[in-house]
C-alpha cells in the first residue's frame, strides 16, 4: 500500500487530524448542553465524532487497502450521523451558531478530505488490480 510507506502512523494522516480537531470540539460544545442531554444527545454526538478519527486509525493498521477503505467508509457515515446531531443541537439552541458555523465547517471540511483520502485508495487499488 503505498499511502502506509509515505507515512509513519496514522497520526500523519491529514483526515486523521482534522476528525481528531472535530473530535475536541465537539467534547467541549457538548459541555454545556443540559444536563437532560447528557444520556441522550450529548453522548450520541461524543460517540459519532469519536468514531471517526477512531475508525481512520484502525483502518489504517488494518491489512490490505480493502479493509482499509471500509473503515473509512464507516468514519464518513459517522460524519454523516454527527451533521444530522449538530442541526439538531442548533435548532434545539444548544449551541451558538457561531459555534456551529465554525463545527459544521471544520465536520465538511473532514468529509472533503475522506472522499478524497476513499477516492485515491479506491483508484490506487483498481490499478494494482490489473
Amino acid at each position: 500500500m503505498i499511502e502506509k510507506r509515505k507515512l509513519k502512523t496514522y497520526k500523519d494522516l491529514i483526515a486523521w487530524q482534522k476528525s481528531y480537531s472535530l473530535c475536541l470540539e465537539i467534547y467541549r460544545a457538548t459541555k454545556i448542553f443540559p444536563q437532560s442531554e447528557q444520556y441522550g444527545l450529548t453522548a450520541q454526538m461524543k460517540r459519532s465524532a469519536l468514531s471517526v478519527p477512531s475508525n481512520i486509525a484502525e483502518g489504517y493498521v488494518r491489512h490490505g487497502t480493502r479493509d482499509y477503505i471500509r473503515f473509512l467508509y464507516i468514519a464518513y457515515a459517522s460524519l454523516a450521523e454527527l451533521e444530522t446531531q449538530l442541526l439538531l443541537a442548533k435548532d434545539l439552541g444548544y449551541i451558538k451558531s457561531d459555534d456551529f458555523k465554525q463545527i459544521i465547517g471544520l465536520q465538511n471540511e473532514v468529509q472533503r478530505v475522506m472522499r478524497g483520502l476513499i477516492e485515491s485508495l479506491k483508484s490506487r487499488s483498481s490499478q494494482n488490480a490489473l
